[in-house]
């Protein structure tokens, strides 16, 4: 199907409407179909190493069914039924993906995040009454073993824990060392532990139990990380199809070969692109556990797009920034798109990873809430660099307002929340939690998403701030509140706020502002100290803390952040242009109604506006020229 204008949805829609398309019903279903179309093409590629000519396991579609089958039945042969949860604290792997695919098939599937402390961890395994946990066995320079021990401790549901080992991925001498480099591990329960390997491999590989054939809950996916105890959002089935039908539909085929550096406890990974590739037969490459952030992998990107003959790329800004330092010293003529999303990406950043690498860059937006996929640049049509493109078909995006206490459509262009009604959207059950789906929605179905933004007359979704005002780090949300609970803890601070600073290469960084008590002496610097040692997440430690002799505040004496974000940007734009040696300042930091806030820059001796742009173009937030 075409995508590039908004007629084109419109079509797509008018075709049909989404309940009547045929479609699987259930994750297996999707899963066999492809299996049966495709049986000896190629599936899910994984290297624990990222060097073009390392090890490399690739399953076959008949051979990933066949093991996510030997996992689902393992997991029913544990008690797993449709409303048990099987947890997974795992980085990438090729069990990864089958485990995550199998749990759907069995119960309900929860990957959770394995940078996250024991603590929470363990909070999340307490929230979704998770019975089986899937980990890491022991292995050098992680300590997911040891946390995921830890947070079982505290988690009386866990029955049953399978360990993988990640040596088998090695090859000699390596493997032969890593007995004698396993980490200890001290921390006991009372869950019994198996090999995962071992377990599985006496299972059928048919699947051993009912399907169900209906829609159901098949994922739990936690929110955040940094805001002490993460939400959980539960996904349907039918969400998760769509997003596959999405991928299918708009952007791959069975031909196509898909480099994924993302974490697969992530929607990004898991929806958008694992999905996708079930229902198109497409085939995804994991290079490393830890994706981009793997040993060598941004030095080793380029070939292993060659070595993969890779069509399309899933990135992030942050990894563009990182990849953009690095020259382009493979084939890439494969390679036509560019998948971009968790935040927008810099106009020069943008215009040079075009250029060096001769892709097509596709932002697109989507939500945990929303089981992920809300909109795209259109890959066919025209890419309003700064959007985040036109809503996908049988997704309706409202902007809304509340004027005397009820909430109204906005006219094009005019700023209000997001609000998002779609085939992923679960109305009224978003969140595990019931309390947290208290005015969640407006109009009954649309979820409330907390980012503001327009949709311009062309039907391009612009988001122009965020109503939830979080910081978010490279796709990484953090809770300005977790931080700014830690300062209060200080006995010479009166109060404080947080909030995300201009970063070139992380979109956003946390900062914080604070008024000091009368009498008060603490620097700025011991107070970033005190955060490292009060703030348990690293991702949220202020990066810069500033003390104030008194923070703007309110009429109600809250602080008002508006004002500390413009001093934000002008202190870092500010900088960035001395560093450079550019002859401009900030002259001002204004907040436009459609662009949000935009830095206005004075000139303080000769400059042109390309030389402004190479600095300032590395932020996501606009600039203009002062009058």
């Amino acid at each position: 199907m075409t995508f590039a204008v908004r007629q084109d949805v419109i079509d797509i829609e008018n075709e049909m409407p989404w309940e009547a398309r045929e479609r699987p019903e259930t994750i297996y279903r999707m899963l066999k179909g492809t299996t049966d179309a495709f049986p000896d093409r190629p599936a899910v590629s994984y290297q624990l190493l990222s060097g073009a000519n390392d090890k490399a396991e690739t399953l076959t579609w008949r051979q990933f069914h066949d093991q996510v089958c030997q996992a689902a039945n393992l997991f029913h042969g544990l008690g797993i039924r449709e409303t048990d949860v099987v947890a997974l604290v795992l980085p990438n792997c090729m069990e990864a993906a089958t485990a995550t695919i199998a749990g759907m098939i069995a119960g309900i599937v929860s990957p959770i995040n394995p940078l996250l402390e024991a603590e929470q961890i363990s909070s999340i395994l307490r929230d979704t009454g998770a019975r089986v946990v899937v980990t890491l066995k022991a292995f050098p320079k992680t300590d997911i073993a040891q946390k995921t021990a830890e947070a079982i401790r505290d988690a009386p549901d866990v029955k049953t824990v399978l360990e993988i080992d990640l040596n088998r991925y090695l090859t000699p001498p390596k493997s032969w060392l890593v007995p004698f480099l396993r980490p200890k591990v001290t921390a006991t329960h009372d869950a019994e532990v198996l090999d995962f390997a071992k377990a599985v491999a006496g299972q059928p590989t048919t699947l051993a139990f009912e399907d169900g054939g209906k829609d159901r809950v098949g994922a739990y996916f936690h929110t955040g990380g940094t805001t002490g105890m993460p939400k959980v959002a539960q996904h349907l089935y039918s969400g998760m199809i769509y997003n596959g039908w999405l991928g299918h539909t708009l952007l791959f085929t069975e031909k196509d070969n898909v480099m994924c550096p993302l974490p697969l406890f992530h929607v990004f990974a898991c929806h958008v692109i694992l999905m996708a590739m079930i229902k198109s037969g497409a085939h995804v490459v994991f290079p490393t556990p830890a994706g981009y952030r793997g040993d060598g992998v941004f030095d080793n990107f380029w070939k292993l797009c060659e070595r993969w003959k890779i069509t399309f790329v899933i990135t992030v800004p942050t990894a563009v920034s990182a990849l953009m330092q690095r020259k382009v010293d493979a084939d890439l003529s494969t390679v036509r798109n560019a998948f971009s999303g968790s935040a927008p990406m810099p106009l020069e950043l943008f215009k040079r990873f075009e250029s060096a690498t001769g892709m097509t860059v596709i932002e697109g937006y989507g939500l945990t809430e929303t089981t992920c996929l809300v909109s795209v640049n259109p890959p066919e049509g025209a890419k309003k660099v700064g959007s985040v493109g036109l809503p996908f078909p049988y997704t309706d995006v409202k902007i809304v307002k509340v004027s005397d206490g009820k909430p109204i459509e906005c006219e094009p262009d005019e700023v209000g929340e997001i609000c998002v009604d779609n085939p992923g959207v679960y109305p009224g059950h978003t969140y595990t939690d019931a309390a947290k789906n208290k005015d969640l929605y407006h109009f009954d179905t649309f979820l409330r998403t907390g980012d503001l933004g327009r949709i311009d007359e062309d039907g391009y979704l612009w988001i122009t701030g965020r109503a939830k005002d979080l910081i978010i780090r490279g796709g990484h949300n953090i809770d300005p509140a977790v931080i700014e609970e830690a300062l209060m803890g200080h006995d010479q601070v009166a109060s404080a706020g947080a909030i995300g600073q201009p970063d070139a290469h992380s979109g956003e960084l946390p900062c914080a502002y604070v008024e000091l008590v009368d009498g008060g002496s603490v620097t700025a610097e011991d107070l970033r100290a005190f955060c490292k040692e009060h703030v348990h997440e690293r991702a949220a430690h202020p990066k810069y803390i500033e003390v104030m002799d008194e923070l703007p505040k309110t009429a109600v004496g809250k602080v008002f952040k508006p004002d500390l974000r413009k001093r934000a940007i002008t202190r870092v734009y500010g900088a960035a242009l001395q560093e450079a040696g550019v002859n401009a300042k900030v002259a001002s930091v204004i907040d436009d109604k459609k662009r949000g806030l935009v830095a206005q820059i004075a000139k303080t001796g000769e400059v042109t506006e390309p030389q402004v742009s190479d600095v300032l173009g590395k932020f996501t937030r606009p600039w203009e020229w002062a009058e």
